[in-house]
């Protein structure tokens, strides 16, 4: 069923002003015009609302009874138009960003805190995940955006790189590397490794490497997040092979992070969305603070992960 709300819209208005000449005018129509929307209207209904002579106007039986929902349904639909505007114009509302979980302690602060600068009402709901499944969010619609690590072309996905993400050896002070300035994949011959999941991107690129090199892992303990691999590093249970966007300079006081080399390995941070698929205003401004900052500076993303 069709619902002419242009029809309705005149006769509210008409009802309110007493008079086409007003209703016309605030509706900035002609009266003919006017006119061929009650028409209309009625012709659907198939009942009269108006009763209008050469003298005056006036409502119908029908029409008395009809305005009160008329009016209501004008009511509604103005103020749902009205706060669609506002979300477009002021990029007001709530959005899903998933995001792989080392991203959530260092960049994403920072971003989220300058978004709320700019929309202090808008709220986010943040997964945290590992990468493959915040690809799997955004292309189901769970999540509007997405930072994950760079995977294949997807032909639903738009992949935009922001910034290169190098492995690093985490060790305590007290570890007899700690005082290099770089080590090798081969130095990993004897190291105590905490290691995490099969699941997560940081592992696969690892155990590439170890492979490479005649190196097989002989570590204790598997773990499912990066922090927690950190946090048994600083209680001096071993050391892990971790992006360096897991922990900055100062974090913890006896952690060292140094430079993995032999080669130097890179996984590749990228910003997600579905193609032939609008975002909404809340998630569209933080989609473009994140471009900003990459097109104004490829490498300030890298250098606030740090």
């Amino acid at each position: 069923m069709k619902i002419d709300f242009d029809g309705i819209q005149a006769f509210v208005v008409i009802a309110d002003l007493g008079g086409f000449n007003k209703a016309a005018d605030q509706l900035h129509i002609t009266q003919t015009a006017l006119t061929r929307r009650i028409q209309k209207l009625e012709a659907y209904l198939g009942l009269k609302l108006i009763d209008r002579t050469t003298r005056q106007v006036a409502l119908s039986a029908v029409g008395r009874d009809f305005l009160p929902q008329a009016r209501s349904i004008v009511n509604d639909m103005t103020s749902a138009v009205e706060r669609l505007k506002d979300m477009s114009q002021h990029a007001k509302g709530n959005f899903t960003l998933a995001c792989v979980p080392s991203m959530a302690a260092h960049m994403l602060p920072d971003l989220i805190k300058r978004y709320a600068d700019v929309c202090p009402d808008n709220r986010i709901r943040l997964l945290d995940a590992a990468s493959y499944e915040v690809r799997e969010a955004v292309l189901h619609g769970q999540a509007e955006i997405g930072i994950a690590i760079s995977g294949e072309d997807h032909p639903e996905l738009i992949e935009t790189p922001l910034f290169d993400d190098p492995l690093m050896f985490i060790c305590r002070d007290t570890h007899p590397l700690h005082s290099q300035a770089s080590v090798t994949w081969a130095d990993m011959r004897d190291a105590d490794l905490i290691v995490v999941s099969n699941f997560m991107a940081t592992r696969v690129f690892m155990n590439y490497q170890l492979a490479k090199h005649g190196i097989r892992l002989t570590g204790n303990y598997e773990v499912q997040h990066h922090a927690t691999a950190i946090n048994l590093v600083a209680a001096g249970v071993g050391c892990a092979i971790l992006p360096s966007s897991t922990l900055n300079k100062g974090d913890r006081p006896h952690v060292r992070k140094i430079a993995l080399t032999g080669p130097v390995v890179k996984r590749k941070i990228a910003l997600l969305r579905r193609k032939n698929s609008s975002l909404s205003p809340a998630a569209q401004a933080f989609y473009a603070l994140i471009h900003k900052e990459h097109l104004s500076s490829p490498k300030s993303l890298l250098r606030k992960s740090k």
